[in-house]
């Protein structure tokens, strides 16, 4: 078996990751998800950068990797995410969902759980992949993930598993975009005739929000 026919067996059509409404604009801008430090380096997207997350200091050296999921975005971020330091802010947020070919793509690694818990094991390939969807999984200390009976296909055992692709991805992978509501749906609408980026779908999928604060 090899990465493809994996992602055919298990059914998964999407690779997610959950940003701003500022965050969209700058993916729109360089027509790319770029890497944490990249996004630093870079002049024009350095003004509009709102990281997700304020610290990753104990995964410094993964800071040139865009992290993303598999089917489902990670919950547990997003509602630190949008629970905490976003919540007062002037921002909605958003799902990109890029083609699952980009898992074949070279120097991908993936992360069985979250890429800085002590139970994590992360590893390229077919492999690393597999572990992803291992029936149990250690995340920290005494605390596991499990699959139960129902639990989806197309699902990491861990909901914090991670994709972690080096670099950037491209904007060319991108095959939707899903937010709460016709306004935020306008507002992307706009980014992108702003930025003269190409046309991407925007759907408005309000029930892919319901479980975030």
């Amino acid at each position: 078996m090899n990465i493809e026919q994996f992602i055919e067996q298990r059914g998964i059509e999407s690779v997610v990751h959950f940003t701003t409404n500022r965050g969209s604009l700058g993916i729109f801008a360089c027509n790319a998800l770029k890497s944490r430090q990249r996004l630093n380096a870079d002049e024009q997207l350095k003004h509009i950068f709102q990281p997700n997350a304020k610290y990753r200091d104990k995964d410094l050296a993964w800071l040139d990797y865009a992290n993303l999921s598999i089917s489902r975005i990670n919950m547990n971020f997003f509602n630190t995410c949008s629970g905490s330091w976003h919540r007062e802010k002037d921002f909605f947020w958003c799902i990109f969902d890029f083609a699952p070919e980009i898992m074949l793509h070279d120097n991908v690694q993936f992360t069985t759980t979250n890429n800085i818990y002590t139970g994590n094991l992360r590893s390229p390939g077919l492999e690393g992949l597999q572990r992803a969807f291992q029936q149990k999984t250690h995340q920290y200390s005494s605390y596991y993930a499990e699959r139960t009976e129902g639990f989806p296909e197309n699902e990491t055992t861990c909901n914090q598993a991670e994709i972690l692709y080096p670099g950037e991805v491209s904007t060319r992978y991108l095959q939707r975009i899903y937010v709460r509501c016709d306004e935020h749906s306008d507002e992307l609408a706009g980014q992108m005739a702003a930025t003269a980026h190409p046309a991407v779908e925007v759907l408005v999928r309000p029930e892919l929000f319901e479980k975030i604060r």
